[in-house]
């Protein structure tokens, strides 16, 4: 039972990659055995076709990637099931973990150290070094970049445009323009839903637009309470406001967004770029159906998120696989193949731009610019731990749904937030994560 159970799985992925589904059945018992166990929140159709990339790849190294995929926007329902199984003993071999939560897990003394894979396959002079010091923790290196998402980007209906000569938006003042001529043809101008993450990912945006990467980060990481009775959080929450008139916000998932921009429903999108995968399963071509563009007052910045994997340790049983995946994912050829699925792009400083299409080359080039130029993201945990993280989104949503609710009352609150929560180090780590 067992033996066939994993042989149809292979099969079933085999299918995509041609002779795996031979090489799987054939794999003896002994081999079976090496399976890992891996967690993760990649549910749409894009994220799927990534992760069934990952383990195809897998397969052909002779080990299983047993899915344990947890739907929920930025990863809340995977963080949550993560939680539940290492205090039950039962962690993942293999789990997504971003930003600080490396930290956080690390001082737990429960992730794989992989020291030894990282020197051997000079991780530290090929990855970007803001990928690289991510992933490390007291010197020792406790996770796996995969892949870098750009959040501060506008998604817009190329073809739309054209048919309508319409400009690309570089300012919020030729956004309006276009907004009001897609609006008096019908078309919704911006796709966004209400779900508090998304509201709040658009918000980051508007703050990183507003005061460029060095405020956001005395903002998110630092949590300086000046920084939310600053004028420039007042602009941020305003021109939130002032955008709700372009958008019909209901709460729907991300994925419906990108459709309702390839059916033509709506116009443009602002959301990470994990929708151009999601568009270009949608059947429309990076650059002609569909481009992108910095989302207004951030083109030289980018707002990232690190798609990462970090081991559990266990009984050392699991440890060579667990150690051959990782040695796996950071291989040019796999960066390459994941990202091109996934809509980010590779953590490899060491690879010509050429490869990729017109949208991750702006979005590569602009992270080589290095770290004066890049903010991490709050929403999806780069830049502080889970509790600052949920209590802003939860303001942040309250200011967007409730007009009655003011931008300085939601500063007032934002500041309490930040010097009640603002010693507890989320954003020391994140700066600092050698510590």
């Amino acid at each position: 039972m067992h033996n066939r159970a994993a042989c149809s799985k292979r099969w079933r992925w085999g299918r995509r990659g041609g002779a795996l589904c031979v090489s799987a059945c054939l794999l003896t018992t002994a081999a079976l055995a090496q399976t890992l166990d891996v967690l993760h929140w990649w549910t749409s159709g894009s994220e799927r076709r990534a992760a069934d990339y990952l383990a195809q790849q897998l397969a052909a190294e002779g080990l299983e990637w047993q899915d344990a995929a947890i739907p929920g926007g930025a990863g809340t329902g995977a963080v949550k099931v993560l939680k539940s199984r290492t205090l039950a003993g039962k962690p993942p071999a293999v789990a997504q973990l971003i930003g600080p939560a490396i930290n956080e897990w690390g001082r737990l003394g429960l992730l794989l150290e992989l020291d030894t894979v990282a020197r051997g396959e000079a991780w530290r002079e090929q990855l970007f070094p803001t990928a690289w010091r991510l992933v490390q923790y007291r010197r020792h290196t406790l996770g796996v970049p995969l892949g870098i998402h750009r959040i501060n980007t506008l998604f817009y209906n190329r073809r739309l445009f054209e048919e309508l000569a319409l400009p690309v938006p570089r300012n919020w003042g030729e956004f309006e323009q276009v907004a009001r001529q897609l609006q008096a043809r019908g078309i919704v101008p911006l796709a966004q839903s209400s779900e508090p993450w998304q509201v709040a990912t658009l918000f980051e945006t508007l703050v990183l637009g507003e005061g460029g990467p060095e405020y956001y980060r005395e903002a998110f990481v630092q949590r300086s309470p000046r920084a939310y009775t600053d004028e420039r959080m007042a602009r941020a929450l305003l021109r939130l406001r002032q955008l709700k008139r372009w958008m019909n916000p209901q709460e729907r998932p991300w994925p419906e967004l990108a459709q309702q921009v390839a059916r033509r429903e709506a116009g443009m999108l602002v959301m990470g770029d994990w929708a151009k995968a999601e568009l270009n399963s949608l059947g429309l071509v990076t650059g002609e159906g569909f481009s992108c563009v910095p989302v207004p007052g951030t083109h030289d910045y980018h707002l990232y998120s690190i798609d990462t994997l970090v081991m559990f340790r266990g009984d050392g049983s699991r440890q060579s696989a667990q150690e051959k995946l990782a040695r796996l994912l950071v291989q040019p050829a796999v960066q390459l193949g994941y990202n091109r699925l996934k809509g980010s792009v590779p953590v490899r400083r060491d690879l010509d731009p050429a490869a990729l299409d017109v949208c991750a080359r702006a979005s590569w080039q602009a992270f080589a610019r290095g770290p004066g130029m890049q903010a991490p993201s709050l929403v999806h945990r780069m830049a502080s731990e889970e509790a600052f993280k949920d209590a802003v989104v939860a303001q942040i949503h309250r200011y967007f749904i409730d007009d009655q609710v003011n931008a300085a009352e939601v500063q007032r609150r934002l500041a309490a937030l930040a010097r009640a929560l603002g010693t507890e180090g989320g954003g020391k780590h994140a700066q600092n994560p050698d510590r």
